[in-house]
């Protein structure tokens, strides 16, 4: 099936824009991948591109979260999940679930199969039945064990060129940093030691964009996931993809024109895929990932959500949070926030540089460690270390576990925090362990010394289900209010992640916005009780079921979330 002309003069912009003279070649070769991509798969080319409403809800969920012996934990999590959240969540973000060396998932071995440990494809296939699937697309970086790089480390073309080299002592602090390890990692090769880009870690090696047969490799990858059942692709880390030396190697022009590239590929070939960057960043850097609306993802993630409903509940104080909602503008209606308050990793802070202060994001950092939990920090263009995120569960975030303090009061603070997430403009992204309202796994983090290790324990479904089967416990109380939360927003056309948001007026200790034309949301981040003048009337709260006589003045308990009509 013959690319449309309109495709190709766009690849071909794309591509001259990235390579210059090398554009025709690579253009050749990449027609040719996607004509006969498109002859063997009509089905999803004739797709419509995907229309994303109030029905979507992400659960994001390891492959192997819950366990069962002698069974494969893909198929363990498929019958928890139609068990338990068939009605809540309509889409499950499985992270990584490829074979891999560390980093629990991000550095892949080979992009194209299951971890034996998690299972197959047909559980994949399986899970595919009744949610639509994101999977990652770990583009930015593969394991030093990936047959790709042992080619490299032999000095086999043509993978030689797959991954960038820079000479000893070449000066490389401006290059922006997120973490604390060096940029540079040493690897013995038969033609002497080679001083390798290294991202994240010494086992996550950064792959060489500069070269086009990396970009041919990656887009036939993401093509494959799309084909295996992918409705959104998560890139991860795109924002690190172009390395120029002499530039800060984030936000690169090339690497928003690689972007563009991919979302042109796959509007070609499979429109019914939805691009999701995931770039940890300031918020106002983190939203050009959107491009003009048309041309790069259509989903970015509200990264400096998280940290400012925590600075709200932690000051008792939504004013910051309310002035930043007012700014929240997508540029076209194909485009919209992911919402999410926690996930896999930290709490990331770089996202509200410029909205809180220096002050505020210390005093956040240390209630995580007076919570038990732990900050991890990035290495400064001066050599300096700041903050990157706080890691913790969300639930010990906002309460102290040690605390003497009533379990129904922690619980109602933590789902009043995802109400406000749940209310945004936007489609909401939860993370299995705030669904299940999991305490932090510090035992978990010392065995392994790494930080993230705190929110990322997996669970025997056996434990699960007895917790679960206890009206009383935390688990079983998390799980049922939330759900409530989010069956009711699905109900609601009010909740259409593109519908109409307006930040109302309030007492400073409540958020207060109107969705649509119909939905006054209102959440309480105080321990007192908050009275709110509203300038319409209502009668009628969601959540509750309650009718009343219409109000003006509406009261709100201490924590307390109220969805009115």
């Amino acid at each position: 099936m013959t690319l449309p002309s309109h495709v190709r003069a766009a690849l071909e912009a794309h591509l001259r824009f990235i390579y210059g003279g090398e554009a025709g070649e690579v253009l050749s070769d990449l027609t040719r991948l996607l004509e006969a991509f498109r002859a063997r798969h009509p089905q999803l080319v004739s797709v419509a591109g995907e229309h994303l409403s109030e029905l979507d809800a992400v659960l994001i969920t390891y492959g192997d979260q819950v366990r069962r012996p002698d069974e494969a934990p893909l198929r363990t999590l498929y019958a928890f999940l139609c068990t338990h959240l068939r009605e809540a969540v309509n889409t499950v973000h499985l992270l990584p679930f490829y074979p891999y060396t560390s980093d629990d998932g991000f550095s892949v071995v080979d992009y194209l199969k299951v971890d034996p440990a998690m299972g197959d494809w047909e559980d994949v296939y399986a899970l595919r039945q009744d949610f639509r699937l994101m999977f990652d697309a770990v583009i930015n970086h593969v394991s030093a064990s990936s047959p790709w790089f042992q080619a490299f480390l032999r000095d086999e073309a043509p993978y030689r060129d797959y991954f960038t080299t820079v000479p000893l002592g070449t000066a490389v602090s401006g290059v922006v940093r997120p973490r604390t390890t060096p940029l540079l990692t040493p690897f013995n090769t038969p033609s002497g030691t080679k001083y390798v880009w290294t991202t994240f870690s010494s086992d996550q090696i950064d792959l060489n964009y500069a070269n086009p047969r990396v970009l041919i490799e990656v887009t036939r990858v993401l093509l494959e996931y799309a084909v295996r059942g992918a409705k959104i692709l998560r890139l991860d880390a795109v924002t690190y993809l172009w390395k120029e030396l002499g530039t800060p190697c984030v936000h690169h022009p090339k690497a928003h024109r690689v972007l563009q590239l991919i979302r042109t590929v796959m509007d070609a070939v499979a429109p019914g895929t939805v691009l999701l960057t995931e770039t940890n960043v300031p918020h106002a850097e983190n939203v050009s990932y959107f491009g003009d609306g048309h041309n790069e993802a259509q989903l970015v993630y509200n990264f400096a959500l998280p940290p400012l409903t925590l600075h709200s509940f932690v000051t008792a104080n939504a004013q910051a949070l309310t002035a930043w909602a007012k700014t929240l503008e997508t540029p076209s209606h194909e485009t919209c926030f992911f919402n999410f308050l926690a996930s896999h990793d930290g709490i990331g802070v770089r996202p509200v540089e410029g909205i809180l202060t220096r002050a505020e994001i210390m005093a956040l950092a240390e209630r995580v460690q007076a919570h038990g939990g732990r900050v991890s920090f990035k290495t400064n263009s001066d050599g300096s270390h700041s903050p990157y995120e706080l890691n913790i569960s969300y639930f010990d975030a906002l309460s102290n576990p040690t605390a003497d303090e009533p379990l129904d009061c922690q619980i109602d603070r933590f789902v009043a925090a995802h109400a406000i997430m749940l209310a945004l403009a936007g489609v909401p992204g939860i993370y299995v362990h705030s669904l299940l309202g999991s305490r932090s796994d510090v035992a978990g983090m010392l065995r392994t010394g790494i930080n993230r290790s705190i929110n990322r324990e997996k669970l025997e479904l056996d434990r699960l289900e007895r917790e679960l089967s206890d009206p009383q416990s935390l688990r079983t109380r998390v799980l049922t209010r939330l759900t409530q939360l989010l069956t009711i927003r699905r109900g609601n056309p009010a909740f259409h992640p593109q519908a109409h948001q307006e930040m109302l007026k309030a007492p400073s200790a409540v958020l207060a916005l109107r969705r649509g034309d119909s939905v006054t949301c209102l959440v309480n981040v105080s321990g007192e009780v908050q009275q709110v003048s509203l300038d319409a009337p209502v009668n009628h709260d969601l959540l509750s079921g309650e009718t009343f006589a219409p109000l003006h003045e509406v009261t709100l308990k201490p924590y307390g979330v109220r969805w009115l009509t």
